[in-house]
């Protein structure tokens, strides 16, 4: 595992895990394996991981809403048990999944969220924050009302509400349209880029390919992965044949693929790997269409190292 962090020596980190543990069933089953990372002021980090990696957990004490069996985890240096207050307001939340009040209307449920906070006098943000997200023409609309989409854009919102300096995003895009996607990422972009601090949990590796400066992969509640992107990216870099077949692939080859529906992937080291693989598909009859040869992206490094030794 490389480790690395962006922090400049001596800043605050906006969030640290130090030697965070969480374990279930009195101690039976260990959801994190004492994980240890900064994320610096301003940074725009992606956490990823499989589907019981850990990192609900991780974002669970973040938020306060569970507490590590071991370990301390800060935000812009306030304890998240012993100063709880203060590491909660700087912190937005966009939570999986969609909770709404059904009595209210968009600005209502805005205001109100505004008040938890004691944030006062909030409107032209709200409004910004309307216009921003897609929902101005919603404002006046009962929650209840509102399509999958449009209640999670609220859920966006409310996070970003008292402007906390550290944005937390847990699989903002599941589920939800491409303009959605378009309109989050471009208005969450600005706000990094003028300096709020940004965690991204997503399956959608292509956004944090995209969007993530470093990142940090879990597995089995440990990090085994932690580097910039451009470094995870170099440092596994090599060819991949992509092509579309409804043929059976040779076995040799099968057992090297990812195939996704009629979308084959086949890693190629160089030029006469890449000769090999088309030999051996030739000589097994196997009719391709729209070969591409291309670097690896983040999927590919991703399903690398989960299912490799690296812990």
């Amino acid at each position: 595992m490389q480790s690395s962090s962006s922090a400049s020596a001596g800043a605050e980190p906006a969030i640290r895990f130090h030697q965070v543990s969480k374990t279930y069933r009195g101690g039976q089953v260990k959801a994190l394996d004492q994980v240890t990372f900064d994320i610096a002021q301003g940074e725009f980090f992606g956490l990823l991981g499989p589907n019981g990696a850990g990192k609900t957990s991780l974002i669970s004490i973040l938020a306060g809403l569970s507490q590590a069996s071991a370990g301390q985890v800060s935000v812009h240096g306030h304890d998240v048990v012993n100063d709880y207050a203060a590491a909660r307001r700087s912190l937005g939340i966009v939570p999986q999944e969609l909770v709404f009040d059904p009595f209210f209307s968009v600005r209502e449920a805005l205001e109100i969220q505004s008040g938890y906070f004691g944030v006062r006098n909030n409107g032209a943000w709200i409004t910004e924050l309307l216009e921003n997200l897609g929902l101005a023409d919603k404002a006046n609309a009962n929650m209840r009302q509102l399509s999958g989409g449009m209640k999670r854009r609220v859920l966006v919102a409310q996070a970003l509400v008292h402007r906390p300096p550290v944005i937390v995003l847990d699989e903002p895009t599941a589920g939800v349209d491409v303009e959605l996607r378009q309109t989050l990422w471009q208005f969450i972009a600005r706000l990094n880029r003028e300096g709020h601090t940004v965690l991204l949990t997503t399956h959608y590796l292509e956004e944090a390919e995209a969007l993530c400066q470093r990142i940090a992969m879990l597995k089995l509640g440990r990090v085994v992965a932690l580097d910039r992107t451009s470094n995870l990216l170099a440092g596994r870099a090599s060819t991949m044949l992509r092509f579309k077949t409804d043929s059976a692939l040779p076995v040799e080859l099968a057992e090297q693929s990812r195939v996704t529906g009629r979308i084959v992937q086949i890693k190629a080291h160089d030029a006469s790997e890449v000769e090999t693989v088309l030999a051996k598909l030739r000589a097994a009859h196997c009719q391709v269409e729209d070969l591409e040869i291309g670097r690896a992206d983040l999927e590919d490094v991703f399903l690398e190292i989960m299912n490799g030794d690296e812990q």
